[in-house]
């Protein structure tokens, strides 16, 4: 690891749940970095990290981007969840190629592919394809399922004990994104991780119904998973004010799941880091307050 590489990260994403995680490990580390923002608001936490160098920027003006990546080496490309999602990064992407960016590391989606039936998985293959096409190095991270995702359903389980998606019995390996952002710094300051593609899950793969087990362990109160119809899971996200196009994206995602294509596990985080992936049990321990 040269200082070179150490003082020239960039981190796009940065005040979401990974972006900011990654941001407090490089800062805990030692490793400064710049983190693009789209305003100062709500960035006190980040800018008091030290290390943290906040530049304002938008991922949509291609000036404002290679203004970003000036004397950047290194840069985490992640966008928010939106329906320009795609274009925003095949943007960075190129943009990163006018700077003289030398490394990306993405953060993609398990099991990502461009003939995928899933919107999402499909527009994670053409941006991880247009990053190999720059001849920039790459590292691309596929996380499975967010443990962290589970708080999506905080209030039905505090409030009614249960929770629902249309999932069936499949089992998804599950990861914390605590696990993610560790394999990213890596990335980001080790040398080795070039050209690679790291699958993210957790040590073990759950249905929603053992999750609910540990959840009804650990609450000491019974916790109840209720199967539903795509249908009426894609109603539900519609009326607590999901776009349309993010409901039928994650009507996907969730048949995705059910099929069964999310239940591998992979040893990379452990590889990588050093340290074993975070189990769900520990995960319910360490968060159980925020469900009861």
């Amino acid at each position: 690891m040269t200082t070179s590489n150490i003082l020239s990260i960039l981190i796009t994403g940065a005040t979401g749940t990974i972006g900011s995680e990654l941001a407090r490990q490089l800062s805990a580390q030692g490793i400064p970095f710049r983190a693009l923002v789209r305003s100062l608001e709500n960035t006190q936490e980040l800018a008091s990290l030290p290390g943290a160098e906040l530049i304002v920027g938008d991922m949509s003006n291609d000036k404002s981007i290679e203004k970003a990546l000036t004397g950047i080496e290194k840069a985490f490309l992640l966008t928010n969840s939106s329906e320009q999602a795609e274009q925003l990064q095949l943007n960075f992407v190129d943009s990163a190629m006018r700077a003289g960016v030398r490394h990306i590391v993405k953060l993609s989606q398990f099991a990502a592919d461009v003939n995928s039936p899933v919107r999402f998985l499909r527009y994670h293959a053409a941006v991880e394809q247009r990053i190999k096409e720059s001849g920039i190095d790459y590292t691309f991270l596929r996380p499975n399922l967010f443990m962290q995702g589970l708080f999506g359903f905080r209030e039905p389980i505090a409030k009614q004990n249960k929770f629902f998606a249309s999932v069936g019995e499949a089992k998804i390996s599950l990861v914390d994104i605590r696990d993610i952002a560790a394999v990213a710094a890596k990335a980001l300051t080790s040398p080795g991780h070039e050209g690679k593609i790291y699958n993210l899950t957790g040590p073990q793969a759950l249905s929603h119904q053992e999750i609910a087990e540990y959840l009804s362990h650990e609450l000491k109160r019974s916790i109840l998973f209720i199967n539903v119809s795509p249908e009426d899971m894609r109603n539900a996200l519609l009326s607590v004010g999901f776009p349309e196009w993010q409901a039928d994206g994650l009507i996907e995602d969730y048949a995705h799941y059910a099929r069964g294509e999310a239940s591998a596990i992979s040893s990379d985080i452990e590889v990588i880091t050093g340290q074993s992936a975070r189990s769900f049990d520990n995960f319910v321990k360490e968060y159980a307050s925020l469900f009861s």
